[in-house]
């Protein structure tokens, strides 16, 4: 009995993790519509770069020759804003202070991977989608499955 048992647990965690895929990969498809869309309205299809995760990115200014790591904290202004540019976070540009954020822990899985391709003084536009953000989660100012938008310049990077 005790094997039946477990045997049908392993078959409910085998059949949960497969239909999580599925629906990752739709919204996967579904997020790189509405990325390729964004693009074209903006006019930054031949300038935009992908990397394997999916994030979609624009170098605007390179910056410093030396880039963050994983192990870094960033300073930075930026402001970060829906498709339809709905802003729901932002650094005060106004009053110039940036925000720190440690590439290790405690932010979207997008801005770990973006903020390595640029240096101090370097400007970039990230475009994450939803499994590199904030996935299914929805808060008051993002959506579920949102694709995000950041525009960022980095002021230092601390190792």
């Amino acid at each position: 009995m005790f094997r039946k048992i477990i045997a049908f647990t392993l078959l409910l965690i085998v059949a949960a993790a497969c239909s999580k895929t599925d629906t990752t990969d739709e919204y996967s498809a579904v997020d790189k519509q509405k990325i390729d869309a964004y693009l074209a309205e903006k006019g930054l299809t031949s300038e935009a770069k992908s990397t394997t995760t999916g994030l979609y990115y624009v170098i605007v200014e390179p910056g410093a020759a030396y880039h963050p790591n994983i192990n870094s904290t960033v300073r930075v202004m930026y402001k970060g804003y829906l498709l339809d540019g709905t802003i729901f976070d932002q650094s005060t540009y106004s009053s110039s202070k940036p925000a720190d954020f440690a590439l290790s822990s405690g932010i979207i899985k997008g801005w770990k991977e973006g903020m390595q391709l640029v240096g101090v003084g370097g400007k970039i536009k990230l475009i994450i989608p939803s499994a590199l953000g904030y996935g299914t989660v929805a808060s008051t100012k993002i959506p579920a499955n949102s694709v995000l938008v950041f525009d960022i310049e980095v002021v230092d990077i601390y190792n």
